[in-house]
């Protein structure tokens, strides 16, 4: 296959503080992100775009998929998106295979989608157990042994995994926090199992993040009061983190810059302490 035209584009490169341009290295390289639409999983779209790479993305919302593959083109990159629940059987490997054919190969893996079913352990089921780890870990594991073909046949490739603080530090939900600290053992297992392809694997581990329509702006929405106090209490800088602090993060460790980076959890929290407003 010829060498498409977008791979010689000009990229954004990054200032370091002594005024450097600092050029990742991503332009060319194809990469997908599950949950890609919005939140955390859209700034990772976003930057790598920013870089000059080919983005494919996921969700189960026509609407905020067109949107931000609209906002992916608009960086002069090649984009794809497919609407997809990646809990349901086959739906994660669709995505990957069908990605992987529209943008030419595969390169780069994120698995973003995350998030909890049921509350505290009394109040949940076995149900909601299995969806919370479904939603999280199963999913990243069906997504890397799908991506893992295509990476071969590239050389090599990079996956990040993004778990949470909540996967170390205890607090309700139980469930959500046992399928996060699975991605994080995960990837430091595959590192190790998926080296000799040249595949690096890492996790990043956010922080509360807030961004619009996320449950923290929800929860600021109604109980403010509250959401003060965790503010106050929780946060060294009186603040929550950004989607777009999480994606740079992101990108420089799919990037060759972090090339001796593999099997790390990287947290990205602003030094938060408790990961919940309890």
């Amino acid at each position: 296959m010829g060498e498409p035209g977008w791979r010689g584009a000009a990229v954004a490169t990054w200032l370091d503080r002594s005024g450097v341009r600092v050029d990742l290295g991503l332009a060319g390289r194809v990469g997908l992100v599950t949950g890609g639409s919005r939140g955390i999983g859209r700034a990772i779209a976003l930057r790598l775009a920013a870089e000059g790479a080919a983005v494919g993305i996921c969700g189960r919302s026509t609407e905020t998929l067109e949107r931000t593959l609209r906002e992916l083109r608009s960086h002069d990159v090649p984009a794809h998106a497919v609407v997809a629940d990646v809990t349901c059987p086959g739906e994660v490997e669709r995505f990957v295979d069908e990605s992987a054919a529209a943008l030419g190969g595969l390169d780069l893996l994120i698995a973003n989608v995350g998030g909890s079913a049921g509350q505290e352990l009394m109040a949940s089921t076995a149900e909601d157990w299995l969806r919370t780890f479904d939603l999280n870990l199963f999913h990243a594991v069906r997504a890397i042994r799908a991506a893992v073909p295509y990476m071969q046949r590239r050389g090599g490739g990079s996956v990040v995994s993004i778990a949470s603080i909540s996967g170390w530090k205890p607090g309700p939900k139980a469930q959500y926090g046992a399928a996060k600290a699975g991605e994080i053992f995960m990837a430091g297992a595959l590192a190790w199992e998926l080296a000799p392809l040249r595949i690096r694997v890492n996790t990043v581990s956010p922080g509360s993040i807030m961004f619009p329509g996320g449950s923290w702006e929800r929860f600021r929405a109604g109980q403010a009061e509250r959401f003060a106090e965790f503010e106050r209490r929780e946060f060294p800088w009186g603040r929550l983190g950004t989607p777009e602090e999480v994606a740079d993060v992101v990108a420089f460790l799919l990037s060759e810059r972090a090339a001796w980076i593999n099997g790390a959890n990287i947290p990205v929290d602003g030094a938060q302490g408790r990961p919940g407003a309890f």
